[in-house]
């Protein structure tokens, strides 16, 4: 009877066992799928930027005008426009437009084609087509500002065509992708493009001052590039001031 019953307990110890080791392999692959979970949302939570949204979606497309950037690239080009002596508002606002497809949608689409730093979810195809569409819409404003403005102005808008691909997709091994070029092309550039108007409006002012000290005065063609501007020059026998606007 002592070895039946001993035949018998041993089996039901093995299975006892055996029961308990299976639920703590089952545990331990609850509280691994469970970790595997949270560490997907910390992954998923985590922003790449500080003005980064959640990933998805429509929200993708704002993360990738890098909007803080964005604005501060921008402010250049009204700090550039304040300094001239009048401000031409409808230029102005082609400017800006024009260095918000350039560095805003083109530069920054591009980037995110070249080693997704954002992290986003956008298709290549998008960005593909956001890189180039907004490249061409400025290079189309800034031809129209060459033909209706000055023509020295085809000078800045290679440059924006050629810098903008460039420092993005790191061309030339990342020659374009450091600090000087950062700071040349997202500051100086926008600052100087607004400057070279307010150089040129300049050249008017001087005339009339000089006229100003002057005698008598006789009106003089007015080379400025900006219409509408009032010449004085300084005379020497006439007997009333003249004046000629454009």
């Amino acid at each position: 009877m002592r070895v039946d019953k001993r035949s018998r307990d041993v089996p039901e110890a093995h299975d006892a066992r055996a029961g308990v080791e299976l639920l703590s392999v089952r545990e331990q692959a609850v509280g691994s799928r469970g970790r595997a979970e949270r560490l997907r949302t910390v992954a998923d939570d985590a922003r790449p930027a500080f003005y980064a949204l959640k990933r998805g979606g429509w929200r993708d497309y704002i993360t990738l005008l890098h909007p803080p950037y964005t604005l501060w690239h921008l402010s250049y080009v009204v700090l550039g426009a304040a300094l001239a002596p009048t401000v031409r508002y409808d230029r102005l606002a082609a400017t800006l437009l024009a260095f918000f497809l350039a560095v805003g949608v083109s530069a920054h689409a591009l980037d995110e084609l070249n080693g997704r730093p954002l992290q986003t979810r956008i298709p290549r195809s998008a960005l593909v087509g956001l890189g180039i569409s907004g490249l061409a819409g400025a290079i189309v404003i800034g031809v129209i500002g060459v033909v209706f403005a000055s023509p020295w102005l085809l000078a800045f808008v290679a440059f924006g065509a050629f810098i903008a691909p460039a420092y993005s997709l790191e061309w030339f091994r990342g020659r374009f992708h450091s600090d000087f070029w950062f700071a040349f092309a997202w500051g100086v550039f926008p600052f100087r493009r607004r400057g070279h108007r307010r150089h040129l409006g300049a050249r008017c002012g001087r005339t009339r001052a000089h006229a100003n000290r002057g005698g008598d005065i006789r009106p003089q063609p007015c080379r400025a590039p900006c219409p509408r501007v009032t010449c004085w020059a300084r005379g020497t026998r006439n007997g009333e001031g003249a004046r000629r606007e454009r």
